[in-house]
């Protein structure tokens, strides 16, 4: 229903993961940004669990061959050029129609990950209970790989079939107070083997800036700036155990690897600190360059800070206003709005 006609950016089919089967060795995957992808499906009226397309470096340009409703969330702008040339801005934080024959030119994201929702979901088959991609072993997705020029993307709930293409247009929906990267120093707990690392390396690592290095994938952020030693009675090496996303290992190098969505399900090295899940969406975002800081706290802020998140995306998913004001002409011209005619001349 959606061909894809450039895609120089990294885009590829993401939804919320496919958890409870890191013991076979699946990772997670899913979208590095949960919350911003909530949002998104949130403006077409989608389920919250529903695919979308995440999009990292640019957008890409697609070519809709039928009537479809789609949104954009995150630091990336479009244009919508329709079959006659006209062109209409695409803004993010808001949804918007396309009739068919209509192209969606998105530009640079500027923001490390953003997010294309479009109404009804993305059709592709289910892997292990979800759509995501997980490149490095080619399942999920769009054939197991990021999406490429001349690929079509098929709508799990078309308009045009159910007669709602008419109607696209008054659905469109804007969020208000849309959601600010946040800068402050990223929060993590002790790591399980925080005594395998020198007291100095712990303080480094929550009171200095690391640098995010070129080594930057939906597997993990490899950090420059700080070498974080290691305790010379443990060493840098253990037997390998489970990992999870949001772990900051640390090889004996002392460089730290922090692991994102896509990353191993065991390691080998030993973990200084968690990343806590509510600020595990801001490393989606971080771009090489970028300096990094970290601050310690402990489980109960952790869990304070998991509800805080899951309220605020609550109150934003309520706050979602129409883009177009409702008006009824006929109830207008129906109305009784003029009561008398003064003429100024003969007026007392």
């Amino acid at each position: 229903m959606i061909e894809i006609l450039v895609c120089n950016g990294y885009a590829t089919v993401q939804d919320m993961g496919r958890p409870g089967f890191r013991h076979l060795g699946v990772p997670l995957s899913g979208a590095l940004d949960p919350v911003f992808l909530q949002l998104a499906n949130a403006l077409v009226q989608n389920p919250p669990t529903a695919a979308t397309i995440e999009m990292r470096l640019v957008g890409p340009r697609l070519h809709a061959l039928t009537p479809v409703l789609i949104a954009l969330t995150g630091s990336v702008d479009g244009r919508i050029e329709s079959v006659d040339g006209d062109l209409r801005p695409a803004d993010a934080w808001a949804s918007h129609h396309l009739r068919t024959g209509d192209t969606l030119i998105l530009g640079e994201v500027q923001g490390g990950v953003a997010y294309l929702a479009i109404a009804g979901g993305v059709d592709v088959p289910l892997v292990l209970g979800s759509r995501s991609t997980y490149a490095r072993a080619r399942f999920g997705g769009l054939e197991g790989r990021q999406l490429a020029i001349g690929d079509k993307i098929k709508i799990a709930r078309c308009p045009e079939q159910l007669g709602e293409a008419d109607a696209l247009r008054d659905r469109e929906l804007r969020l208000p107070d849309p959601p600010r990267l946040d800068r402050s120093p990223i929060r993590v707990l002790a790591g399980p083997q925080r005594e395998h690392f020198t007291t100095l390396a712990w303080s480094r690592l929550t009171s200095e800036a690391l640098v995010v290095s070129h080594q930057a994938d939906r597997m993990g952020l490899r950090l420059n700036g700080l070498r974080l030693d290691h305790d010379p009675r443990y060493g840098a090496d253990i037997v390998s155990e489970a990992v999870t996303p949001g772990a900051i290992q640390v090889p004996g190098d002392g460089r730290p690897i922090v692991l994102l969505a896509d990353c191993q399900t065991v390691g080998g090295y030993p973990i200084i600190a968690t990343v806590i899940g509510a600020d595990l969406p801001r490393l989606g975002h971080a771009l090489p360059g970028q300096a990094l800081r970290f601050v310690e706290v402990d489980l109960r802020q952790a869990l304070a800070a998991r509800h805080q998140t899951a309220a605020e995306l609550a109150a934003r998913i309520a706050s979602l206003r129409p883009s177009h004001s409702a008006f009824d002409a006929d109830a207008l011209y129906a109305a009784n709005l003029i009561d008398g005619v003064i003429d100024a001349n003969h007026a007392a």
